[in-house]
């Protein structure tokens, strides 16, 4: 059964007081792994599951609460908060799952040409979608994806760097690739795993469920959440001297949950880095399509590494992408892939081990992933459409992200950096000692206690950074701006409203 909201929102030592107090069975708090019970995914954490309930209350009409909805801020679901499918990848997808409509008369006065003669190709290669693949995806996919890498970082076939289909491993979602790669990297609590603070929970959860140990280093929040190479290396050095073995460096570019976008110097100092500690680069490049800041750029690490020539060619790189975000927002669709770069023959051969534990990846997903990476071309029926519903999804984020951002920053205690790409803010809040103090009575983190309280006035549901990490003496939460441009614009009245009456509430 699931556990009901109320107990999941107690601290852990009251859960397993609790836990002890019903009886004895073979799962419990005694014999689950010590791994398990380590594992934290703040972004689907408790808060979530008090919206849920509130959710519930409120649709089954029977809420007192002093709100009408929940607007979930918590997480980089565009379509579950209003954005609209891109009408192309979904058109041929529908023929694809139902190819009998390819044999009827009237296909072509429902569907644009381009889409009907895209999805005939398609079944025509992978066959069935109800059937399963080749445990890495199937071939034509991870061709159109090479492809795709090859254009983006400018590769001619003549290229030794140029993407091949043989290096590219396809997962549901690129989560599934992350954790399948750190299995390859942590042998046990002796090898660390580089991570940014703040960073996405995926990490630090993923490190703690297989027995490593997370390796932190701070990125600046006074210069746009910046890196500094030089303190890679004290981060590394501190392991070291504390008896840990770095193993891999995560960079997540643009950042999540902070949105800042690294510069070209930046990523070469990075990759040295790397290369002179013998440290595997993850590159986390999920939001490459979301880079909104003027004169910034999205670079792939990949280009960065083999356009570095002798100097980073024993570097290993593992590079992520995904359906779920950029303007797609195909998050349902579960599709992502890896890209290895010289990485050794063995270690690639036991990541597919891996992959074919589960099979393969869901087949619709990878559908969608070919059609992400091989848009309609200029000239075909459905190219123009494709460009405007993009273009009005990214230029509309572009908006939201600046109003979101100049907003937060005329609010007394909140200090906002610029949100230069990927889906989310992330506020330093200033929270009054009485509220700390009543955060430490409630055995909860003080931001963590200033997002309850926002939950239960306005509905809105963001995650506390706590949830990514933060400089001591710090409070932050992090926030999407995803929803609709007039429903965030009374999101953020309602908050403003919470906001100054929650420091009143708590002055000294």
């Amino acid at each position: 059964p699931v556990r009901s909201v109320v107990s999941s929102q107690l601290p852990m030592k009251s859960r397993i007081l609790q836990a002890l107090t019903r009886g004895t069975k073979v799962i419990n708090v005694n014999t689950i792994p010590q791994q398990v019970l380590d594992t934290k995914y703040a972004v689907r954490g408790a808060l979530v599951q008090k919206a849920e309930e509130y959710h519930d209350s409120l649709a089954k009409g029977t809420s007192t609460l002093p709100f009408k909805r929940i607007t979930y801020c918590n997480i980089g679901n565009p379509q579950a908060v209003g954005q609209p499918a891109i009408t192309f990848p979904r058109q041929v997808l529908s023929l694809v799952n139902y190819p009998q409509l390819l044999e009827n008369e009237a296909v072509g006065t429902l569907f644009p040409s381009d889409a009907v003669a895209r999805a005939k190709e398609i079944v025509s290669d992978i066959g069935p979608s109800g059937a399963y693949s080749h445990s890495a995806g199937h071939h034509y996919v991870r061709e159109k994806i090479a492809e795709f890498i090859n254009i983006r970082d400018g590769k001619k076939k003549d290229d030794s760097s140029y993407a091949s289909a043989d290096n590219i491993y396809m997962s549901d979602g690129a989560s599934p690739a992350v954790q399948r790669v750190l299995q390859l990297l942590i042998r046990g609590p002796q090898d660390g795993i580089m991570i940014p603070i703040p960073q996405y929970p995926l990490y630090t959860a993923s490190i703690a469920l297989f027995g490593g140990t997370p390796v932190k280093y701070f990125l600046e929040e006074s210069t746009g959440w910046g890196l500094n190479a030089n303190d890679l290396q004290t981060s590394f050095d501190e392991a070291k001297a504390q008896s840990t073995t770095p193993r891999a460096l995560c960079v997540i570019n643009p950042g999540n949950p902070t949105g800042g976008v690294l510069s070209l110097s930046t990523m070469q100092e990075i990759v040295r880095f790397c290369v002179r500690n013998q440290v595997v680069l993850l590159a986390d490049e999920v939001y490459q399509e979301n880079v909104y800041a003027e004169g910034k750029s999205f670079t792939s690490f990949k280009k960065v590494v083999t356009d570095m020539g002798e100097e980073a060619s024993s570097l290993e790189l593992f590079s992520f992408h995904s359906v779920s975000k950029g303007f797609l927002g195909e998050c349902g669709k579960r599709s992502g892939y890896v890209e290895l770069t010289n990485v050794d023959e063995v270690a690639a051969e036991q990541l597919y081990k891996l992959a074919s534990i589960n099979l393969c990846p869901n087949v619709d997903g990878q559908v969608m992933m070919g059609l992400m990476v091989n848009p309609p071309a200029p000239g075909e029926a459905s190219h123009e459409l494709y460009i405007k519903e993009r273009d009005e999804i990214l230029n509309g984020l572009k908006v939201k992200a600046n109003t979101l951002v100049d907003t937060l920053n005329t609010l007394e205690g909140i200090s906002c950096q610029p949100a230069e790409g990927a889906m989310y803010a992330f506020p330093s809040i200033t929270i009054p000692p009485k509220a700390v103090e009543e955060a430490k009575k409630r055995d909860i983190a003080p931001d963590a206690f200033y997002c309850f309280e926002l939950l239960d006035a306005t509905g809105l549901c963001v995650v506390p950074g706590s949830g990514f990490g933060q400089r001591d003496g710090t409070f932050h939460f992090r926030t999407t701006f995803l929803p609709k441009a007039a429903d965030l614009e009374e999101v953020m009245k309602s908050f403003a409203s919470f906001h100054s009456g929650f420091l009143k509430q708590f002055e000294e």
